[in-house]
Parts: C-alpha cells; sequence; structure tokens
C-alpha cells in the first residue's frame, strides 16, 4: 500500500474542506432527541427519547455579534484542534466573537470550574462546555442558568438537566463501532477467539465511560469470543499514555491481539509495541479520529478508527447557540452520526467533516471588526 499516495489524496481533501468553508458546509446527519426525562446522559436519552434523524444544515447569519465562550478540557491533542477549526471558521461566517478557554486537562476538574465561574462573571451571551466530569460541573451549569446564560455541551457528555442544548455523539457508539471493526476484521484473519487491551482515557470521563460500555456491548454480541485483558485509565497526555501502553504491553503483549485506545493514547502505543517488535502481532484501533490518526491508517500504524466528527460538532453546536440566541426552538440533544475509517474507505472518506486542514493553528479569539 502506497502511504503516500493515500497521505498527498487527505492532503488535497483537506485542502478542498478548508476551501469549501468560505461558503460554509454541507448538511450534517444527525439524531436529533426530544428526551423523555432530565439528569440522563446522551445514551439514555438515545435509548429512551423520541429520536429522529435529520439533516442539520447551516444557520444564516447572526442578527448580532454574540459573545460566545467555549470552555475545553485542554487543548493537548488534536481533537480539540478540530473543535477549534470548527468553532472559529463558523465565527467568521455567522459574525459572532468567540472565546475559548482550555483547562490544563483531565485531571483539572478545578481549573475548569473556576473557567465557568469567569465566564458567569463575564456575563457571555452563551457558554459552550465540554465538561471534565459526568456529573461534577453540573452545579456550575444550573449556576450559570440561574444568572441567564444559557449552557450547550459540546463532544463530551454530563447528566446535567440545565443544559439548553446538548450535542455530541453516541458515546457508546464510538466503543461498539471500534470494537465491531475489530471484531470483523478477526474473523477475516481467521481468528476463533482474541484477547485485547483498551486505553479508553481519564477514568470518570463520560465518553471513556461509552466507549468502554460501547466495548463490552459489542463484545456481548460478537460471534468470536473476545476477552479484555486489560483496562488502563489516565489523562490524554502523550507521555502517560505511551507509559500506560508500555504496561500493559510487558504484561500481556505475548497473548494480545488488539488494542482499542482514545485519540491521545492509540498514537501513544505505537512506540512501545515497536520497543516490544510486537508491531505485526498486535493491531491498534482508535476510538476516534483525528488528523494524525487519519495520516496513520494507510500505512497500518492505526488500522482504523471510529469517527465522531469533532469539526462537525463543534460547527452543530456554534450554530445551534446562535440560534437558540435569536429565538429558535431547537431539540434538547443533537448527535452527530458515527462514522468509520479504515483502510478501505481511507480514500473517498470526508475527512473535512472530522479534523482540521493540515496548516491550521489552533486559534482562541475571534471577533467581527
Amino acid at each position: 500500500m502506497n502511504g503516500s499516495f493515500f497521505f498527498s489524496a487527505l492532503c488535497m481533501l483537506l485542502v478542498s474542506a478548508a476551501s469549501a468553508l468560505a461558503s460554509g458546509f454541507e448538511p450534517i446527519p444527525v439524531y436529533s432527541i426530544h428526551p423523555v426525562s432530565t439528569n440522563a446522559s446522551a445514551d439514555e436519552e438515545l435509548a429512551n427519547g423520541i429520536v429522529k434523524r435529520e439533516l442539520f444544515g447551516m444557520a444564516k447569519p447572526a442578527s448580532r455579534p454574540w459573545r460566545i465562550a467555549y470552555i475545553f478540557p485542554h487543548l493537548k491533542d488534536p481533537y480539540w484542534v478540530g473543535c477549534s477549526y470548527g468553532i472559529l471558521s463558523e465565527a467568521k461566517r455567522l459574525g459572532i466573537s468567540v472565546e475559548i478557554f482550555p483547562a490544563q486537562g483531565y485531571d483539572d476538574l478545578v481549573g475548569q470550574l473556576r473557567i465557568m465561574d469567569e465566564a458567569i462573571a463575564a456575563k457571555f451571551d452563551a457558554i459552550v462546555l465540554s465538561p471534565i466530569s459526568m456529573t461534577a460541573n453540573n452545579e456550575s451549569i444550573a449556576r450559570a442558568k440561574r444568572h441567564g446564560i444559557p449552557v450547550f455541551e459540546l463532544a463530551n457528555d454530563s447528566t446535567s438537566g440545565d443544559l439548553a442544548v446538548k450535542v455530541t455523539t453516541s458515546l457508546k457508539g464510538m466503543g461498539i463501532e471500534a470494537t465491531n471493526w475489530v471484531i470483523r476484521d478477526a474473523q477475516k484473519r481467521g481468528l476463533k477467539s482474541i484477547d485485547i487491551a483498551l486505553l479508553p482515557g481519564p477514568k470518570g470521563a463520560g465518553w471513556v465511560e461509552g466507549e468502554v460500555a460501547g466495548t463490552r456491548e459489542a463484545i456481548r454480541n460478537s460471534p468470536i469470543r473476545v476477552r479484555i485483558l486489560d483496562i488502563e485509565y489516565g489523562d490524554s497526555d502523550r507521555i502517560i499514555q505511551s507509559r500506560l501502553a508500555a504496561e500493559i504491553i510487558a504484561r500481556h503483549g505475548k497473548r494480545l491481539d488488539y488494542l482499542i485506545g482514545c485519540t491521545g493514547c492509540a498514537p501513544a502505543a505505537r512506540l512501545p509495541l515497536d520497543e516490544a517488535k510486537l508491531k505485526r502481532k498486535i493491531r491498534i484501533v482508535s476510538y476516534d479520529l483525528t488528523g494524525e490518526i487519519a495520516g496513520l491508517i494507510p500505512d497500518g500504524e492505526i488500522s482504523a478508527a471510529a469517527d465522531t466528527r469533532a469539526v462537525s460538532q463543534a460547527r452543530v453546536v456554534t450554530d445551534a447557540a446562535v440560534e437558540y440566541l435569536q429565538g429558535a426552538k431547537l431539540p434538547k440533544v443533537l448527535l452527530i452520526e458515527i462514522g468509520l475509517v479504515d483502510e478501505e474507505n481511507y480514500r473517498n472518506y470526508p475527512f473535512g467533516t472530522s479534523i482540521a486542514p493540515k496548516d491550521y493553528f489552533p486559534q482562541l479569539s475571534y471577533s467581527p471588526r
């Protein structure tokens, strides 16, 4: 397989996507949900709410330059860079002011809560939060609502019942898609049973719980035997994840067939596998997609990746916030449809819906002149 050819194809796709952004984006497949209960996760709302598959189209330019704050867990991996790109490109198209405030990582809940307090005090028109915790951010969301500031959720899930609109994906679906690919691949290889290990990310984060729950559900429905030998939780920092991967490989490397990891975790496993001379034996699969991971698929460094479409999520939440501020009635939950990319569909995959162009450098703010 000619990796350089496919990498060039990826670059051309991203350039085309960047050019298309001058005039907006194509309608984005979503599941709109009207929940039947409050204080539920996105997957619980998907299972129990009133669900409709729709296409989310672009909002019209804003009626005024609304000020919107975005609060991220961090900007340490390409996933959040993709979100930044989706936000900034939409802010320019819509004519709104945006500011992105990253915390220091998934171990910085105190920092994220402090940023939330500062955003409330600054009287932004709206806040878009990517919560570190499923529950620990809920009180701050309620406090913003009491101050008359609507809060929207991006990517990471929570159980808050005080959100104006929740924009994410089926977090369990991430685990199901990635693990089903592993099972199909094992069957193609003629394997009757496989051993896997997981590097899902920081314990307690909603998307991490979803990944693991989805993997377990896929295993329950698997036509072949799948055993989870190990799960190591930790911040998605590259050094931390490389160490965790090395520990898993030291304990289970001779038995392991697949390693499934988050966007910061899957690439970090490559060096430990190489050093253990197990690169050809153990296949790496990612729970989500970034530009880095996309570049590693053609040569088999990473075999496949589920895709929660970070850029699309950022576009949808930004447009939803503007429409909400201008009086539109919206579904309480918008789940972006998950994709899956591997070597087979790589050439025609719509990368521009998911990852930032190669030359994009993350910006933290934009104001229309």
